[in-house]
C-alpha cells in the first residue's frame, strides 16, 4: 500500500507549475516525484554542509535503488547519506513512514489510531499550528 503522509508535509507546495513535477532517476530510470528541499534538509546527515542548488529535487522510491533524492542536474543523495531509514527503501519495522511525526512502520501496523492519523488530511490550522514553546509548556 502506498502511503501519503499527512497533508503532503514533504511535498514542494510552493513549486511553480511551469516546472515539471516528475523527473527520471539518474540511477534506476524510473519517474520520480518532486520533493521540497526542506524535506531533504530534515533527512540528510549534517544538512548544514549540504550545498543546495537552485534547482528542483526529486524522491526515488525504488527500493532497489541507492539514490534517495536527486536534483534536476542528476546530482544524487544516497541512502548512506541520510540520518534515517527511508520506509520505501527499507523493510525494517523501525523505518519511518511519516518523518514529520516520527511514525514507524511498526507504529502504523500496530495502532489503528496511528494509521488514521497518518492517512487523514488535517486542517491547515493543525499542520501549520504554532509550535508550543518551552515557556508555554511550563506555564
Amino acid at each position: 500500500m502506498a502511503l501519503k503522509c499527512i497533508a503532503d508535509c514533504c511535498a514542494d507546495n510552493q513549486s511553480n507549475t511551469a516546472h515539471p513535477k516528475k523527473h527520471i532517476c539518474p540511477s534506476c530510470g524510473i519517474e520520480c516525484a518532486e520533493v521540497s528541499t526542506r524535506a531533504i534538509a530534515h533527512h540528510i546527515r549534517q544538512s548544514w554542509e549540504w550545498k543546495k542548488q537552485a534547482q528542483k529535487y526529486f524522491f526515488c522510491e525504488n527500493s532497489h535503488c541507492e539514490v534517495v533524492y536527486f536534483g534536476k542536474n542528476d546530482s544524487s543523495i544516497l541512502k548512506a547519506q541520510l540520518r534515517t531509514e527511508v520506509s520505501r527503501k527499507e523493510n525494517s519495522d523501525e523505518a519511518l513512514l511519516c518523518y514529520c511525526f516520527g511514525v514507524t512502520r511498526a507504529d502504523f501496523q500496530n495502532s489503528p489510531q496511528v494509521k488514521d492519523f497518518v492517512l487523514e488530511k488535517p486542517s491547515k490550522s493543525f499542520v501549520h499550528a504554532k509550535p508550543e514553546t518551552r515557556q508555554d509548556a511550563v506555564a
